[in-house]
């Protein structure tokens, strides 16, 4: 286990993960608070899912220049800055909410504000973890944490959220989202990294998104599991879009419903970080890979027509440690094998993959859950995640033949 924690042997990287830990968990607080808000003043699965998609819209979009930026400009102060955008969300919806005055569509339009926030956050802050872990042999266990920040504020943001909107209100929630930034900027502030002379800042910005993509395209390893993350992300990552539905009807329970099942989503994410980081290198990961979206599939299915609490929360459990372990195990690839001088561009595209797809998924489960109802679309996606599995599993003998001379220059594995 102690090889598991190498990450932490360099202090800005020490930094950044208690700064984060705080920041993420205010979003995921945020984040149960604006899904209830929504869901207690309309009902309505399509209003979740159209939320869920407002959040994370402009990922899709805009994710692909944020990476390109990161290979452009310092990453750190790059960051810094989006933490002090990314209190604006949390401090208007606090306002509007404590004057008793907020509407469906200020809920949308934040969560559009914040999504363009995370464009860029996200793959600025994936391609500057090397600069904080600069030895390679570090960075397997780096990511694994930059994992369990995401799902430690998953697991524990919820059940927060879901006190604090029974003792209170989701005011609270909003305004705690909103100070929650100031950790992240003060540690930010407090680094001291090795500047990273920026990569082909004199090409244009189209034949600069273009090398990125040609680039990736060009990778049989990244042409083939970035789809993977899409589909897995696009088919499973809805389910805490219509978690509401789930806590209110299935369990006829509250705010304290949906945290429990958010939160034990979390924790299975937290499980499979743990797991990713025990590992000593990437050998043997895309087995992981493919297994891991097989049994999100099927966990999901049970999850779908659960009418046991106990059962349910064991099965979203497994269902968030099999879609962390598939993104973050092809996450931990990408950052291994590509070039510095690209790695912005292609975990912007990693971050369409993965966070990208989310929204396409929320909204279009939002639509199908009003038609055939949140059981059947979930197990749908379930579905779907299994055959994922199926395909990448049949061709992992030709994945490794491509791989395998990535992992020989590399000095991973020997000839």
């Amino acid at each position: 286990m102690i090889h598991s924690l190498r990450a932490f042997r360099h202090r800005s990287y020490r930094l950044f993960f208690v700064g984060q830990s705080v920041a993420v968990l205010g979003n995921w607080i945020q984040f149960l608070a604006m899904n209830w808000l929504v869901y207690r003043l309309t009902g309505s699965a399509w209003l979740l899912g159209v939320t869920g998609f407002a959040s994370q819209i402009a990922i899709l979009v805009l994710a692909p220049f944020g990476g390109l930026w990161a290979d452009r400009v310092d990453r750190r102060k790059l960051l810094l800055w989006m933490q002090v955008a990314g209190m604006v969300p949390g401090f208007a919806l606090a306002a509007l909410a404590y004057a008793d005055a907020i509407e469906i569509w200020h809920v949308v339009v934040m969560a559009c504000l914040f999504g363009v926030i995370m464009a860029v956050d996200v793959p600025v802050r994936q391609s500057f973890t090397p600069e904080m872990v600069p030895a390679r042999e570090d960075l397997a266990s780096a990511i694994a944490f930059n994992a369990l920040i995401q799902n430690g504020g998953r697991m524990i943001g919820p059940t927060i959220a879901g006190v604090l909107i029974a003792a209170s209100s989701e005011a609270v929630c909003f305004l705690v989202n909103g100070v929650s930034k100031i950790a992240a900027i003060v540690t930010l502030a407090m680094m001291t990294v090795a500047l990273v002379a920026p990569a082909g800042s004199r090409v244009s910005i189209r034949d600069g998104l273009r090398e990125g993509v040609l680039y990736t395209w060009n990778s049989v390893p990244l042409r083939w599991l970035l789809p993977v993350v899409a589909l897995v992300s696009f088919m499973a990552s809805p389910y805490q879009t219509l978690m509401p539905i789930f806590a209110a009807e299935t369990f006829s329970g509250g705010a304290d419903t949906l945290g429990f099942l958010i939160g034990a989503a979390g924790l299975g994410g937290m499980a499979g970080m743990l797991l990713l980081a025990s590992r000593q290198d990437v050998r043997g990961l895309m087995n992981w890979i493919a297994a891991s979206s097989g049994a999100a599939g099927v966990t999901l299915i049970v999850f779908s027509y659960s009418t046991s609490f106990a059962l349910s929360l064991a099965m979203i459990t497994v269902v968030g440690m099999g879609s962390l372990i598939v993104a973050m195990g092809v996450s931990t690839i990408v950052q291994t094998i590509v070039d510095d001088r690209m790695r912005g561009r292609v975990l912007g595209l990693f971050a369409v993959a993965f966070l990208g797809m989310f929204p396409l998924g929320s909204l279009a489960a939002g639509a199908a859950a009003s038609w055939i109802g949140a059981a059947h679309t979930l197990a749908a996606g379930g579905v779907a995640c299994i055959l994922c599995a199926l395909w990448l599993w049949r061709r992992l003998p030709e994945l490794r033949g491509h791989i395998r001379p990535i992992y020989v220059r590399l000095g991973i594995i020997s000839e």
